[in-house]
């Protein structure tokens, strides 16, 4: 975490010649985000993840209560209603706080069904995932509506991964995959057909979201265009620190990869990739080291989050992948973003450090 920290705001300090006057002293900012976050972290092995389980409902209602509160006094960046502007500390994005709250009360969810259920039906499977749908649909479609789709897909990765280590059966999967294939197929279909239906059904502003999706590849944009010339052009050790020879928009957050690559080069970003994997497997280390189950879910929640979004952030910078806003965890510049993170890192040190634990 250390060395992710050092990364994360070296980086953000080698785009501040490329950013305007005002987003300058965003590497000093993340400095007090990492420090902060370090601390929230440390509180939370205080109190125990146990509290956090035992009030999943409530943390649940107050993230889809943040929720509904942006759409209404949040903030527009980039005909997006996402975030709330706070005075002197910045803005906080609900969504990056949802994707916790959900974790916890499908961890709870999840535990609860399988100690009830040692043999469960096919209806009593159902029923529960039926309940679980109506709780992942209520913050997805508040979500998706701000627009922040990223966050959406987040959402239902962490349910399809967490559902999965609750061990139901490959039956359910094997249907959702199907009918998501099929629903694809018709919205993708009535897409390509007849976009005036498409626009009527859903609006001009989803129809350009999806052809900003559809059409990534032959996209000619500025923004993947001088990602992929500054990456080219680092070479095996990059241009050097503070070095970045072109600048592309959002450069400190969901484009931070291109602008470390840049400066340190193809070696510089094997390293980096080396040091992620290194911790997501001790991560996955982690689960071996508890036999409380609802801390197993959690954190196959919180692993999901982490290797989806680091797969897609440097994929999407490089091309492979649509560009959304998912920034790359405990690099990417951003408060609420970091502070998700360095809370959902408390419940990993939570079962990594039991001896270090407070109280239960």
């Amino acid at each position: 975490m250390i060395l992710f920290g050092i990364i994360s705001i070296v980086t953000i300090f080698c785009t501040k010649d490329l950013l305007d006057v005002e987003s300058q002293n965003l590497w000093i900012k993340q400095i007090f985000w990492y420090t902060s976050g370090f601390f929230i972290a440390y509180f939370l092995m205080a109190i125990g993840n146990k509290f956090f389980y035992n009030n999943a409902y409530i943390f649940y209602a107050i993230g889809v209560l943040s929720l509904i509160l942006v759409l209404i006094f949040g903030i527009d960046v980039n005909n997006a209603r996402c975030w709330f502007k706070i005075p002197y500390v910045g803005t906080i994005q609900p969504s990056e706080f949802m994707k916790i709250f959900l974790m916890i009360i499908l961890a709870r969810m999840i535990n609860e069904f399988n100690e009830k259920h040692t043999n469960p039906d096919i209806i009593d499977e159902f029923k529960f995932l039926l309940k679980v749908l109506i709780i992942v649909l209520i913050p997805s479609i508040l979500t998706f509506i701000e627009p922040d789709t990223g966050a959406v897909m987040i959402y239902f990765v962490i349910t399809f991964v967490m559902l999965f280590i609750g061990g139901f059966k490959k039956r359910w999967f094997i249907s959702v995959v199907i009918i998501f294939a099929l629903f694809l197929i018709i919205f993708v279909g009535l897409y390509f057909i007849n976009q005036d239906l498409f626009i009527n059904i859903f609006g001009t502003s989803f129809f350009y979201r999806m052809d900003r999706i559809l059409n990534w590849s032959n996209s000619s944009g500025m923004q993947l265009s001088n990602s992929l010339i500054a990456i080219g052009s680092a070479g095996i050790f990059g241009h050097g620190f503070n070095n970045v020879p072109i600048y592309f928009p959002e450069m400190q957050n969901d484009f931070i990869f291109a602008v470390f690559t840049s400066c340190f080069g193809l070696l510089g970003a094997i390293l980096l990739i080396f040091l992620i994997i290194y911790f997501d497997v001790n991560i996955i280390n982690t689960v071996n080291k508890t036999t409380d189950m609802t801390d197993k879910y959690m954190i196959g929640g919180i692993l999901a989050v982490l290797l989806f979004q680091q797969i897609y952030n440097i994929s999407m910078t490089i091309g492979l992948l649509p560009i959304m806003g998912i920034t790359l965890p405990f690099i990417s510049y951003g408060g609420s973003s970091l502070i998700s993170y360095m809370i959902l890192l408390g419940f990993i040190f939570n079962v990594s450090n039991e001896s270090l634990r407070f109280t239960n």
